[in-house]
């Protein structure tokens, strides 16, 4: 517990302390508590891995599939534009 007005004083050097050791302080005010500062909670990482699963559905081989004609389009497109 510390009171608001040494709070005020040393709050860098106890925010510090709360990030190495972590644990809680309780401010006062006139003796009544007004406030707890604690540690940030940090959201758990989570992985992308399979987050696009039941979204996304894949229509044909994207693998295997031909594309030699969209590239015969787009070179009639440039010599149209040269």
């Amino acid at each position: 517990m510390v009171n608001v007005t040494e709070f005020k004083a040393t709050c860098l050097a106890l925010l510090d302390e709360i990030g190495k050791r972590g644990g809680t302080i309780t401010i006062t005010k006139r003796g009544r508590p007004i406030a707890t500062v604690g540690p940030a909670r940090r959201a758990a990482w989570k992985s992308p891995e399979g987050s696009w699963m039941g979204k996304v559905t894949i229509a044909g081989d994207i693998v295997g599939t031909e594309t030699s004609e969209l590239w015969d389009v787009l070179g009639e497109q440039s010599e149209a534009l040269g």
